[in-house]
């Protein structure tokens, strides 16, 4: 019976060659165009403050969302599920967004400046390394705290229940269950983020301030659009991608378990203690909203007066937004359904390895390598289109298998067998097993992927003209112009636009599911 399954494997083999294909040339044209090159003393600072904001940011987001996962997990109240929906909107919000919104509440002319103008303070910059930090705890605070929420959520409820039998306060049970979960935890948590802000490009392009505040990121883009010196734009890709890979098994080899062992899976709360607890939970949670409500809701009000009054380039870099998401999302969801497929039905290394090496690299990275490909041969700004919608399958691609991935192994193990003795394969198995059953995972994988694809602002700065311009990158070039009003209203037809992608496939993966 499980050679019948073979077929689908053999698409799967090809697909994942393709996509080693598509990330490794790349990152090849990038080793060999960079080979040999010496590092100046811009680059090394480059380096620097790449690191330095990638760690603090990665720090800072993990302590911080600590007490907020603590109260979410301990305290039950009116609106604690619109707020945990809430922590996780930031992860498809654009970056150049969240960087306007935090500019009219942290900006020279924002709401705290106004402020501090009317006490007779000094005003603050937003720009620099502060900017830079702010904006990653704006934009990573929120995935912080689902993932050690989640943590909180897998303490087995026997534990909790024989400290409350042996009446362990609060410090007690911080001390026995807490602080064990977090060592857990915390590691693969500040793994995360840093990688995304090692990886960070629209937030330093934006709020960087010069060259003690340029990331690696941002000096690849400088040596090719502004240098056009493809040597060491390569050289810098090359270390960039050395560095994740680095920090990558840093964190790997640090991660310590908590020894919990296993629960029976009941469900039961932290206990909820009082006094200044409930005082300094509360303080949290507040604050938490307040700093990711604040932002959104300036762009809103800041946008909405010019919605009439639109520069022309906005409509079309729409355009070209949507047709880029569209394209990417459908790519990366065929690609990803067909190697959990594969995966499921037979364990693969190549399938896996296809489905991971993505997230070693970035938008840029690869963005640079496919550059020095097409460079001699055409124009890179006439293939701009086609490249990002590529690159953004291929970044969006590991997060669609990881979501599909324990679905259809769930859907192997249960309807696997029967579909083999009932010879059902290629389409037929398709349309009446695998789209019905998991049509839910594959319209959420699809949502996340459009809006993913929406909101970028990396690979399409290299590539790009005026005519070939998202939306994201009309925002940026607005926002570099002072034309802050403008630029409001682009950015909120595209968070509505990316929130909108994602809830018509996530909602319509609903409906075919019931």
């Amino acid at each position: 019976m499980a050679s019948r399954a073979r077929p689908l494997n053999l698409p799967a083999t090809a697909l994942a060659a393709l996509l080693l294909a598509l990330v490794a040339a790349p990152l090849a044209a990038v080793a060999l165009r960079g080979a040999g090159l010496s590092f100046g003393s811009a680059d090394w600072a480059a380096v620097r403050f790449t690191l330095l904001q990638a760690t603090l940011s990665a720090l800072l987001s993990t302590l911080l969302a600590i007490p907020v996962a603590r109260a979410l997990a301990r305290r039950r109240f009116p609106g604690r599920g619109a707020l945990i929906v809430l922590m996780g909107a930031p992860f498809l919000l654009p970056a150049v967004v969240a960087v306007l919104g935090l500019l009219a509440i942290f900006g020279r002319t924002g709401l705290l400046n106004a402020g501090l103008q009317t006490l007779g303070l000094p005003a603050i910059s937003i720009y620099g390394l502060q900017g830079v930090l702010l904006a990653h705890v704006f934009l990573n605070l929120p995935l912080a705290v689902r993932m050690i929420l989640q943590g909180w959520l897998t303490i087995p409820a026997e534990r909790i229940r024989l400290a409350q039998s042996l009446g362990f306060g609060p410090a007690e049970i911080s001390h026995h269950l807490e602080r064990p979960m977090l060592r857990e935890v915390l590691p693969g948590v500040a793994l995360v983020i840093l990688i995304i802000c090692l990886t960070s490009f629209a937030v330093v392009l934006t709020l960087g301030g010069g060259p003690r505040a340029t990331t690696i990121e941002l000096a690849i883009y400088q040596a090719v659009r502004f240098d056009f010196d493809l040597s060491r734009a390569a050289g810098l890709a090359g270390l960039q991608v050395a560095i994740c890979a680095v920090a990558a098994l840093a964190a790997w080899a640090i991660v310590r378990p908590a020894a919990f062992g296993a629960g029976l899976d009941r469900a039961t709360a932290l206990p909820a203690p009082g006094g200044w607890r409930c005082g300094a939970d509360a303080l949290a949670l507040s604050a938490a909203t307040l700093f990711l409500l604040l932002p959104l809701l300036a762009v809103v009000l800041r946008g909405l007066p010019g919605l009439t009054d639109l520069p022309a380039s906005v409509l079309p870099a729409a355009g070209r937004s949507i047709l880029v998401a569209l394209a990417s999302a459908t790519l990366a969801t065929v690609a990803a359904l067909t190697l959990a497929l594969a995966a499921a039905a037979r364990p693969s290394a190549l399938v896996e390895g296809a489905a991971t090496l993505p997230l070693a690299t970035s938008g840029l990275v690869l963005g640079t390598g496919l550059f020095l490909i097409v460079q001699p041969f055409t124009p890179p700004m006439t293939v701009a289109l086609p490249v990002t919608i590529l690159v953004n399958t291929a970044l969006t691609l590991p997060y669609l298998y990881r979501i599909l991935l324990p679905e259809t192994r769930a859907l192997q193990v249960d309807y696997g067998r029967l579909a083999d003795s009932l010879s059902m394969s290629g389409w037929p198995r398709l349309r009446w097993l695998v789209l019905p059953r998991l049509a839910r995972p594959i319209g959420f994988g699809a949502g996340v992927a459009a809006a993913l694809s929406m909101g970028d602002l990396g690979v399409i700065t290299l590539f790009a003209g005026e005519r070939q311009a998202t939306l994201p990158l009309v925002v940026q070039q607005l926002t570099g112009a002072y034309r802050i009003e403008a630029a409001a209203s682009a950015a909120l037809i595209l968070v509505t636009l990316s929130f909108a992608l994602f809830w018509a496939c996530d909602a319509g993966g609903r409906r075919a599911a019931a």
